[in-house]
C-alpha cells in the first residue's frame, strides 16, 4: 500500500462542507417504519461512525443523506448548499473494464477535461497502492483492490463529504488496514467522512464522534471518547458490551 501525503495545496482546495441535519425524519416501507422520526445534525469535523446492532437502520440513514432515497416525512438538509459528496457502498459497484477505465469514467460523467482524466486516474491509482492493477479488469480484482478502488474513484471526484457504509466488512487485517488508512487521508484533505460500522475497534480508532441507532431510532450523539467511556443511553451501553439490544 503506497504511503498517503497530503499536500497544503489539497487542503485548502476544498472547503468546509455544511452541516447535514435530518429533521423528524422518517421512512416507510410496506407499512412499517424502518427509521425515524430522527432529528440530530452533523457539524463536527469527524469522522462520524454510524454504529449500532444489525437492523437499527445503519445503511438506510446514508442513503438518505446522500441523497439515494427520499424520506417518508421530514427533511434532509444541507446549510448554506449541498456540498459534492460520493459514496462507497459495501460490496464496490464497479463496472465491467479497468481499473483504469473506471476511474477515468467517472472523470468523464463528472465533465472533467480529457486531457485531465488519465493523469488524475493514474494519480489516484498510485495514491491508493493500485498503480500496477490499471489494466486489470476491475472485477477480478481482490476484495481489498477493489474497495480501495472504490474509494480511489471517490479521490479523484474531490468529495467534500464522503459516505462509507461498511467498507471494511470481510477485509483481512491487512486490506482493513489500507482503507483505514485512506480514510483517514480523506479526512486530512478536509473531505468530511460520515461511516457505518458495526467493529468497535475499528470506531475507536476512527471516530470524532458517534452516531449510535437502535430499531431506527437515534439515541445518542456523541463525541467518540464519551460515546467509549461513558454512553448515555442503555442501548449503547449494552451493545458496546457485547450483550443484544432491545
Amino acid at each position: 500500500m503506497t504511503s498517503f501525503n497530503a499536500s497544503l495545496s489539497d487542503v485548502s482546495a476544498r472547503p468546509t462542507p455544511s452541516a447535514l441535519a435530518f429533521d423528524g425524519v422518517t421512512f416507510h416501507h410496506q407499512g412499517k417504519t424502518l427509521l425515524g422520526p430522527c432529528a440530530f445534525t452533523l457539524a463536527d469535523p469527524g469522522p462520524t461512525l454510524v454504529m449500532g446492532p444489525n437492523g437499527a437502520g445503519k445503511s438506510l440513514l446514508l442513503r438518505l443523506a446522500h441523497g439515494l432515497l427520499t424520506p417518508t416525512q421530514g427533511q434532509v438538509r444541507w446549510g448554506e448548499r449541498v456540498p459534492r459528496q460520493a459514496m462507497v457502498f459495501q460490496q464496490p459497484v464497479l463496472l465491467r473494464r479497468s481499473a483504469l477505465a473506471n476511474l477515468t469514467h467517472a472523470l468523464a460523467v463528472n465533465k472533467t477535461p480529457r486531457k485531465a482524466r488519465k493523469p488524475l486516474a493514474l494519480g489516484a491509482l498510485a495514491r491508493f497502492g493500485l498503480s500496477a492493477c490499471a489494466e486489470t479488469p476491475a472485477r477480478v480484482l481482490s476484495g481489498g483492490e477493489q474497495q480501495r478502488l472504490a474509494l480511489a474513484r471517490a479521490w479523484v471526484l474531490t468529495p467534500e463529504v464522503l459516505f462509507l457504509d461498511e467498507p471494511t466488512s470481510a477485509l483481512d487485517p491487512a486490506a482493513i488496514k489500507a482503507v483505514e488508512e485512506a480514510v483517514r487521508e480523506f479526512q486530512r484533505q478536509g473531505t468530511r467522512i460520515v461511516m457505518t460500522s458495526h467493529d468497535v475497534h475499528q470506531a475507536r480508532r476512527l471516530a470524532g464522534d458517534v452516531l449510535f441507532l437502535a430499531g431506527g431510532q437515534v439515541c445518542e450523539h456523541t463525541p467518540a471518547d464519551a460515546f467509549f467511556t461513558a454512553p448515555a443511553s442503555k442501548q449503547a451501553r449494552a451493545y458496546l458490551a457485547g450483550e443484544l439490544v432491545e
